[in-house]
């Protein structure tokens, strides 16, 4: 594993590499809209591992798939409860609603109604979510010089989450040939590029910069 955040990023399989420029502007824009957003992301991640755990491919789940996925589900919720103890320190409160249009987009992708086609696409789509969000908080640590609480945040965080794409990844190996899991991998790559550069500027976890 890297030692450092900034060793992470020529780790992660991205196939494009958000400029250091956004970590400032998402930060100065509004910390605690950043981190309501992030909140939003750690209870989905938490929701869509749960959710995974039961579409395993009958008769029985493959090797390692609920202890993987309860694993995963248990290390959001507690970064959950990380962050929005943070919120709530530092005058701020969960809102109720919330949208990520990034996360819809790369849904889009998943081709519904073909069984195995479609679980190979969600455990995809989540080691998108995963990797990108790796990418984001080794940004982040490096640019919260000023901000000794955020910096230590993103820093565990990151130190937490690196290489938890790989375990969606694994999983879809399990169902799927690895040589299939390998083209698709590099079609979602490549589409997961296009739909981050396509995000709006603004304090959100997968922004895109000015």
């Amino acid at each position: 594993m890297p030692t450092s955040p900034a060793a992470d990023l020529q780790t992660l399989p991205l196939r494009a590499s958000t400029p250091p420029a956004w970590a400032g502007q998402a930060l100065a824009a509004d910390r605690l809209a950043l981190l309501n957003d992030h909140a939003h992301l750690e209870k989905k991640a938490a929701s869509n591992a749960l959710e995974l755990l039961h579409r395993w491919p009958d008769p029985v789940p493959p090797e390692n798939w609920v202890k993987a996925m309860t694993t995963v589900a248990r290390d959001e919720v507690e970064h959950l409860a990380l962050v929005t103890r943070l919120i709530s320190r530092r005058g701020g409160r969960l809102t109720k609603n919330h949208r990520n249009p990034y996360a819809n987009a790369l849904r889009e992708l998943v081709r519904l109604g073909q069984g195995i086609v479609e679980l190979m696409d969600r455990l995809m789509v989540s080691a998108l979510i995963e990797a990108r969000s790796c990418e984001r908080f080794a940004l982040l640590a490096e640019a919260c010089s000023d901000d000794r609480e955020l910096r230590k945040l993103y820093g565990n965080l990151w130190a937490s989450e690196h290489g938890h794409y790989r375990i969606f990844i694994d999983l879809a190996e399990q169902v799927v040939s690895a040589k299939v899991v390998k083209g698709r991998w590099s079609q979602m790559l490549d589409a997961e590029a296009e739909i981050i550069r396509s995000q709006s500027p603004g304090p959100r976890m997968h922004s895109w910069p000015a």
